[in-house]
């Protein structure tokens, strides 16, 4: 993950990127996409180019947020992805969703929306509000507005476990959205259901969903073989064990040993010669 650097001087920089677990703290930007060519890119920045473009204040404002708030780094997808690398880009997008959960701040930019808390909220510009560095409010105070505009349960925004809502409800989710590509509203999705799924560019939005879908079937099987699994290895009585055990000869456990002796980390460790004790 590459972040954007708040100077001392008030100015900001590309940072290098950072792998596993060493992530610091940071701030990230949830906006609405302008123009392509309004838009900073990560080979702007690299270039040093890019002030001029529209996009650049998007940036400007969330470095000055992060950094009254004491964040010193801060993610923008416009110009922290380096697009023209189609790995990083994969895996970014992969990696969306988990990016913007784990941020500590998410200030959230909408070209289409007033400062004014009035009854037509969703139909007035945002951009002065913007620019004016108003507080428009937070995903608290504004959840039932976000609520009416996305049908996301108000539940689903104050935390509770998105496992918890069934797939087609959650599908559902994405039907207003909007995205420059077909393809992006199927992979926008991968997060909400904590699936992965290499990204194929002009595939079309209908064989995207028909990807996702069944990736999503596939999640929830191996979750159902893992649920039984682990029931199948729950504490008991050994007493109880040995005379179901025997009743059965072994049948009980059969997938579980069939599951251990097939699963990749199992087998890796098997033909790992350093990892043998013998």
């Amino acid at each position: 993950m590459r972040f954007l650097k708040v100077n001392n001087n008030g100015g900001f920089s590309l940072t290098k990127e950072f792998i596993g677990n060493n992530i610091p703290e940071y701030a990230i930007l949830s906006h609405t996409w302008g123009e392509d060519t309004e838009e900073v890119t990560f080979q702007d920045l690299k270039d040093g180019t890019g002030k001029s473009k529209a996009g650049y204040k998007k940036i400007q404002f969330c470095g000055e947020r992060a950094g009254q708030d004491g964040i010193q780094y801060f993610w923008v997808d416009t110009c922290c992805i380096d697009k023209s690398n189609n790995t990083e880009l994969a895996r970014a997008i992969n990696s969306m969703f988990r990016w913007y959960r784990d941020a500590h701040k998410c200030y959230v930019y909408l070209s289409d929306v007033s400062g004014s808390m009035s009854n037509n909220f969703h139909q007035l510009p945002w951009e002065p509000a913007f620019r004016a560095r108003e507080h428009l409010g937070d995903k608290k105070t504004l959840e039932q507005q976000i609520h009416q505009i996305t049908n996301i349960p108000i539940a689903a925004l104050r935390g509770t476990p998105l496992p918890q809502f069934d797939v087609e409800e959650r599908l559902l989710w994405a039907e207003v959205r909007q995205t420059t590509h077909g393809e992006d509203k199927a992979y926008s999705m991968l997060g909400i259901f904590d699936v992965y799924m290499p990204l194929i560019y002009g595939e079309g939005r209908e064989h995207a969903f028909k990807r996702l879908r069944k990736e999503i079937q596939n999640s929830l099987t191996e979750n159902e073989q893992y649920r039984k699994y682990i029931q199948d290895l729950r504490v008991t009585d050994p007493r109880e064990d040995k005379r179901r055990i025997e009743k059965t000869k072994g049948g009980l456990l059969k997938g579980s040993y069939r599951w251990i002796l097939e699963h990749s980390d199992f087998q890796q460790w098997r033909d790992d010669e350093q990892s043998r004790l013998l």
